[in-house]
């Protein structure tokens, strides 16, 4: 008998709506996740890493592009020169940085949320 995976850890923020339509997407379809605050406990170095991977080594797709403190902090024209332990270490130190809905599991990692590709994902 194989063991039974670990359930997904989705890092999200209540009052984000794609976060909530995330959330009641996996109930809907019996995804056995558990749910973190984004803000206050940003993924770790490990998680932001094996994310990394799943994301082709795309750095930018971590990101929470779209976020004030991107734009605040000129991280468009900053992130393309800087290494990934400075991005790594600059999305460890401010959750709002963090692209979410960030959904991880053994087998993917899924940032953003789109029903359509979080289907063919899980």
């Amino acid at each position: 008998m194989s063991p039974t995976p670990a359930p997904a850890v989705l890092y999200a923020y209540a009052k984000c709506s794609t976060c909530r339509d995330a959330v009641k997407w996996l109930r809907a379809c019996g995804v056995q996740f558990t749910e973190k605050p984004i803000y206050e406990t940003p993924p770790t170095l490990g998680e932001l890493r094996r994310m990394l991977a799943f994301q082709g080594g795309n750095m930018r797709r971590l990101f929470n592009t779209s976020g004030i403190q991107y734009r605040e902090r000129g991280l468009a024209a900053k992130l393309p020169a800087m290494t990934e332990a400075e991005a790594l270490a600059l999305l460890i130190s401010d959750g709002r940085l963090v692209k979410r809905p960030f959904l991880l599991g053994e087998t993917f990692g899924l940032v953003g949320f789109d029903a359509a590709v979080w289907g063919k994902a899980l």
